[in-house]
């Protein structure tokens, strides 16, 4: 699976600061509609930008806490949240929560519950740690829902197919209603969040994921450093002659405690 060490976690900070990101941050947060003076919980919060937006909701009379496996990520989000002493970054498992029973008013989680091995048991602690009532907002892509233009199409299937073992379930949104449900939640609403890049920016997810897909891939099943300078140019060529795209879908559940 994708490891974040210090490396990784700066790129994905990078490809966090991207505008499409920004927007589906601000699409997360407006779904999750956090108030003044709530406890909130980021699982998986990564380098912070979320928890960051999620303090400034709730102001000082609220605690955010962010939860990460990643030392690296937990240092980025610290030093983001810094001026927030109301944020509290931890290192732990959405798998074993480490809060008491009922101490939120309303969790989120974006791009993490894929990587998890046990889903339901991972809810039924999201579960355990929410009050009766309580709001999350889950966020997790489906990546047979890529569109990325390439002149070598059987290259980027290689590498398509290496990148899906970077976690647990590359199709999650598929089951995770009935999995919220059947953890005791009611979805309340359903939202697709499309990452859409139809020209090469540098300043876009898709030409920072480049980077991360690249460094993964390489020396997994055959796929060699070579392999991916060959399927980045090739990329970088579609944005130079003008017929660049990428398209990618994000499924975002909005769902109440029961």
């Amino acid at each position: 699976m994708l490891e974040f060490d210090d490396d990784g976690a700066r790129l994905i900070d990078r490809a966090y600061a991207t505008p499409d990101v920004v927007a589906q941050r601000a699409e997360v947060l407006a779904r999750l509609a956090p108030r003044p003076g709530e406890r909130i919980l980021d699982v998986g919060s990564g380098p912070g930008f979320l928890a960051a937006s999620l303090a400034d909701a709730v102001g000082p009379g609220g605690v955010v806490h962010g939860l990460d496996p990643s030392p690296s990520m937990n240092g980025l989000a610290r030093a983001r949240t810094a001026d927030r002493p109301w944020v509290r970054i931890d290192e732990g498992d959405a798998l074993a929560l480490p809060y008491p029973d009922a101490c939120f008013d309303a969790a989120v989680s974006t791009q993490v519950y894929e990587y998890v091995p046990d889903v339901a048991a991972a809810l039924a602690e999201l579960r355990r740690v929410l009050r009766a009532g309580g709001r999350v907002v889950v966020l997790d892509t489906d990546w047979e829902s890529l569109v990325w233009h390439t002149a070598d199409r059987a290259l980027h299937r290689r590498i398509m197919a290496v990148w899906d073992e970077h976690l647990v379930d590359p199709h999650l949104p598929r089951t995770l209603p009935g999995h919220l449900r059947r953890a005791g939640f009611q979805v309340t609403d359903r939202a697709l969040i499309p990452l859409f890049n139809p020209v090469h920016d540098p300043d876009t997810y898709s030409a920072h994921t480049m980077a991360t897909i690249g460094s993964f891939v390489t020396g997994r099943s055959g796929v060699t450093a070579d392999d991916v300078r060959a399927w980045t140019a090739d990329l970088q060529a579609r944005g130079a002659e003008g017929d660049y795209l990428f398209s990618l879908n994000r499924y975002c559940f909005t769902a109440v405690a029961g």
